[in-house]
């Protein structure tokens, strides 16, 4: 429980996992928790997380969460076997608490889409968006009004947008539409994850948080376990005025 007077801190992590296919070529889902584990987020947005053909059933099996975590996938009305909706999934602490979910369709020539849950911790509601932006600058542009613009219809709660923006310019292309609205949390290069020297992996920050840390998670297992290094932020719920 949180004592009185104290503001409540929480972890969240971004994620590309590469369809859990590592640095080298082999698919190992339990790798990717093993990460997941170092990194020790409460909230964990994955993008790439179903497999490309065929069912495109997810590489994270929910036995498999089960058994080498303490998460549990947020469940979205989406295809079945997906984890998620077009790669992007979401999973969360057994202590929080999922009240809702949508997902929103973005404008591009190739399927994408985006995830959003509504939670609580300790009886503070919150909102999650996950995406997966395209690689055309003009797409990625779209997409990100698209979020903003979803976000701004929803009832007013603080939001975070986390994802792959595939976009490297700090303050350039689509990161001009989300910092309207959003604060990057400085989490650093994470792409090629042997040697990260592009920030495609983001972490916006919306009204009501406080950023108290943030990084990229640099690791051996990390390097290996896919083509991105996760990204993280350490957030506090900022304490009304």
């Amino acid at each position: 429980m949180q004592q009185k007077g104290v503001t409540l801190q929480f972890k969240v992590a971004s994620y590309n996992i590469h369809k859990a296919i590592g640095s080298d070529r082999r698919r190992s889902p339990e790798r990717i928790m093993a990460v997941l584990a170092e990194v020790g987020a409460d909230i964990v947005v994955l993008q790439e997380a179903d497999r490309r053909f065929g069912a495109r059933q997810s590489v994270l099996p929910a036995a498999l969460i089960a058994a080498h975590s303490t998460y549990c996938p947020v469940i979205f009305d989406t295809r079945p076997g997906s984890l998620g909706w077009h790669g992007n999934a979401m999973l969360v602490r057994r202590h929080i608490v999922v009240s809702s979910t949508t997902t929103i369709s973005l404008p591009s020539l190739e399927p994408r889409g985006s995830v959003v849950a509504e939670l609580a911790i300790d009886r503070h509601r919150l909102r999650i968006v996950g995406m997966h932006l395209d690689l055309t600058g003009l797409r990625r542009r779209e997409q990100a009004r698209s979020i903003v613009g979803t976000a701004n219809r929803l009832p007013p709660l603080p939001t975070i947008i986390m994802g792959d923006t595939n976009e490297w310019r700090p303050e350039g292309g689509c990161m001009l539409d989300f910092h309207v609205r959003f604060t990057s949390a400085p989490t650093g290069p994470s792409f090629p994850a042997a040697r990260p020297m592009l920030r495609l992996d983001r972490i916006l920050v919306g009204d009501g948080f406080d950023v108290v840390a943030a990084g990229s998670h640099h690791t051996k297992l990390a390097q290996q376990a896919s083509d991105h290094l996760p990204v993280w932020a350490q957030l506090a719920f900022r304490a009304p005025r």
